[in-house]
């Protein structure tokens, strides 16, 4: 079967460097499946997780909090704002970051535009951390 690179880089380190059959990204747009040979392109991403599959089977999910993606026809490169992988999600720490966005987005209510969606993007991304922990 046919492969591409996908490497995945946090702020922290090189998370994931490997030929992979298909990886699916949350992209801010929805859920975005990469294969071999996809289109050149640039997207951003949203809090989310990653699911790698090599030989048929999944064998690698990453939590990422936001960040982008540039893919060519031979590789997939993800920016993570942050990576974790989901077994090391901990459902209390995502809760308490639900709280700490949630107060952050109440205070934002008169704040400019820009800061009420980074704000929001911020509680989406914790909400999708908690589903992530939760389905671990």
């Amino acid at each position: 079967m046919a492969t591409f690179q996908l490497e995945l880089v946090s702020p922290e380190k090189l998370l994931l460097s490997r030929p992979v059959d298909m990886a699916v990204l949350p992209a801010a747009e929805g859920e975005m499946g990469v294969l071999p040979g996809h289109a050149p392109m640039i997207v951003a991403l949203r809090g989310g997780t990653i699911t790698v599959t090599e030989n048929g089977q999944v064998t690698d999910r990453l939590f990422v909090a936001g960040g982008f993606a540039e893919i060519t026809p031979e590789r997939c490169t993800v920016l993570a704002d942050e990576a974790t992988p989901v077994a090391s999600l901990s459902r209390a720490t995502a809760e308490a970051r639900i709280r700490e966005a949630e107060a952050a987005y109440t205070a934002a209510t008169t704040e400019p535009e820009e800061k009420r969606e980074a704000a929001m993007a911020r509680l989406l991304s914790a909400r999708a951390m908690l589903q992530a922990a939760e389905a671990a």
